[in-house]
Parts: structure tokens; C-alpha cells; sequence
């Protein structure tokens, strides 16, 4: 009679090809340098001048901004997620989703931050004052309206299983969530969207809901859209075999592993042609006071300077990231380093005031 050790000793056996096998499968899932097996413009496109975006509007600009004097109406209730909000049609016959709560002016910011380096954003407005019909409130909270008639949505993607696996732009896209603090990136955030009408890419990989930006990202205590807990908060924590080390203690850290100074500098020198004055308007478009506006800005701003240093030979530390520190002045900016980091065409050198008419009034 066998024992049973010698009858489990296959069991054995086999677990451990299956495990290597799993591993091994793994690893593959992010490749550095690979081309995409779609067009990398259905993630992002080349966005031209940065300078010249208008992080009021946003998408779409004027023409899709809601009415705050139009009646809404009531379709459903939308009670998931972290916020409760509502699905709404405006007398024009467009359908938007509106979001209450939170975090609903820090999801405004980080969409019109990802949207002005190149990254697929729904069309977004914060609307302060808003009316409700056949609904369980009148005059509802104020809410982001996100427009849901212009696309369909075709569903969720993953992080780890996509046509982007391996690219730059994918590895940007992970970093610029990061450097605002969105620390929720569950992959049914991630949406295939099939544009209506289509002035562009008609396939879009989309990242929406990123109201978690702009707070703390601890895995059990994170919160959202504070100022206080964001300018605690660190970035990168140095360099270790080629590969950065970010200050983060959220969910979701496997998806920084494999991150190289290139990868941060490729996205903060995309960052770093928005004038101070375009990122206040990001943060004016969702109401924010103008005192707390400035503070987050300048949290940013520190975070983007080190983060664009990571393509130079100077090596940022956390103390340099928490403490407040200028780490690059735009005026000490070198016309060398502004090529380094690939991005910066020679019109970035000079500072951008940038306005843009606030038409919400």
C-alpha cells in the first residue's frame, strides 16, 4: 500500500509547474518598450500646446457646458460607489450622470489635469446651483455632471491586460494618477467609451471617477480632497535599481512597481508646461475658495518639479518632497534640461498667463 506521501508527492509536483507557470505569466503582462497592439491614440494623444489649454472648460469647451438655470430631469438615483449621486436629462436631451458629495470637486481637477497632457477625459463641469424635477430633492447638492449621451460604454479594461501593456503612455498615465493621490484604481474605474460623434479617436480608453485625487492614500485611513492631509503627503522617495521608489502607502502598489525616472519625467515634463495660473483654473472650475486653491496648486507644482527632475542627473530625496522645498525654479529651468526631459518646446521656457473667460455666469 502507498503512503501518503508518496501519492501527494505529484499533487506536489504539478502545484509547483502551476505556480512557476502563473508567475511566469505574470511577469509577461508588463513588458518595458513594447508597441501597442491598438493605436496608442485611443489612450493618449498628442496633446499640442499645453499652455494653451483651458482647464475651466475643459473638453468640448463652451458648447457642453450645463445650463445652471435649466430645470433637470429626474431619471434614477445612483446609490454606488463612495458618493450617491443621480442620472439626469437636461431640456436639450442630453443625459449626464451627477455626482454629490466629497469628492466631487477633486474628480473635477484630476480629469482636467489628465485631460491637458493627453489622456482621454469625459466631458465634466462642476455646477454649484442646480435644479432637480420628479426627484427625491429640489435643489440638490452640488454636484459634477458628467455627460453620458456622447459615447457608449463598451466596459471595464485592466490595468495589467490591455493593448497598452508595456508602453510609456500607460506607465505615464499610472504616474499622473499617483501624483494627484488617486488612490482608488480599481479596474472598474477604467472604461472602454465608443464615441457618438466623434471629432477625433472614436475608441477611447478612458480612466473616470477620480474623485479618491488630492487627499491622503493610507491602505485603511485614506480620505479624499483634503488640503491638509495632501500637503503631508510625499511623491518619490528615491531611485533603487533603475527603478523609482514612490512616498506611497495606499492600494493598488503593484502597479508602481517598474516605474523608471524616464517614465516620471516623460509625464511631469508634460506637466510642467501648465501655467500656475491654468492649474488655478482647474481648481476655479470646481468652486473651490481661492485661498485653498492656491495651497493645492502649489502642492502639485512641488510634486511635478521633482518628479521632472527625475530625467536630469539630480536625485530627489522625501525629506525634499514633504518639506516643501522648491526643488526646480522655472527660471533656473536650463534650455538643456528642458530638452532632456523631451517635452518642452522652446516656448515653455517663458511663463504663460493664461485666463481663460469664465463663460459659467
Amino acid at each position: 500500500m502507498k503512503s501518503s506521501h508518496s501519492r501527494t508527492r505529484p499533487l506536489l509536483v504539478l502545484a509547483t509547474v502551476v505556480l512557476f507557470s502563473c508567475g511566469a505569466r505574470s511577469a509577461e503582462r508588463a513588458p518595458k518598450g513594447l508597441a501597442p497592439t491598438a493605436p496608442i491614440e485611443q489612450l493618449w494623444q498628442d496633446p499640442g500646446d499645453i499652455g494653451a489649454k483651458d482647464l475651466l472648460l475643459g473638453p468640448e469647451g463652451q458648447k457642453e457646458v450645463p445650463d445652471p438655470r435649466a430645470d433637470y430631469k429626474f431619471l434614477e438615483e445612483d446609490t454606488s460607489g463612495h458618493s450617491n449621486g443621480y442620472v439626469v436629462e437636461d431640456p436639450k436631451g442630453r443625459k449626464w450622470k451627477v455626482k454629490v458629495g466629497n469628492e466631487a470637486q477633486s474628480e473635477l481637477v484630476a480629469s482636467r489635469i489628465l485631460w491637458a497632457i493627453g489622456f482621454h477625459q469625459p466631458v465634466e463641469h462642476y455646477v454649484a446651483h442646480w435644479r432637480l424635477t420628479g426627484g427625491p430633492v429640489a435643489q440638490p447638492e452640488p454636484g459634477r455632471f458628467r455627460l453620458d449621451s456622447d459615447h457608449k460604454n463598451e466596459g471595464d479594461w485592466s490595468w495589467t491586460e490591455n493593448p497598452f501593456v508595456g508602453t510609456r503612455e500607460l506607465r505615464g498615465l499610472i504616474v499622473a494618477n499617483f501624483l494627484v493621490n488617486n488612490w482608488d484604481l480599481n479596474p472598474t474605474n477604467n472604461r472602454i467609451y465608443r464615441m457618438k460623434k466623434s471629432s477625433g479617436q472614436e475608441t477611447r480608453y478612458v480612466v473616470q471617477d477620480l474623485g479618491a485625487a488630492l487627499g491622503k492614500a493610507r491602505w485603511w485611513f485614506s480620505n479624499r480632497n483634503d488640503i491638509e492631509s495632501f500637503e503631508k503627503e510625499g511623491f518619490i522617495a528615491g531611485v533603487e535599481d533603475g527603478h523609482v521608489r514612490f512616498d506611497y502607502h495606499g492600494r493598488h502598489r503593484d502597479l508602481l512597481k517598474g516605474i523608471t525616472p524616464e517614465d516620471v519625467a516623460w509625464v511631469c515634463g508634460l506637466l510642467s508646461q501648465l501655467s500656475h495660473e491654468q492649474l488655478r483654473s482647474a481648481f476655479r472650475a470646481a468652486s473651490y475658495s481661492e485661498d485653498v486653491a492656491e495651497r493645492f496648486v502649489r502642492k502639485l507644482e512641488e510634486r511635478i518639479r521633482q518628479g521632472a527632475q527625475q530625467g536630469g542627473n539630480g536625485s530627489s530625496s522625501l525629506e525634499d518632497s514633504r518639506s516643501g522645498r522648491d526643488l526646480l525654479e522655472p527660471s533656473r529651468r536650463s534650455r538643456r534640461t528642458v530638452q532632456a526631459l523631451g517635452q518642452l518646446g522652446p516656448g515653455s521656457l517663458r511663463s504663460r498667463e493664461h485666463d481663460p473667460e469664465d463663460a459659467r455666469t
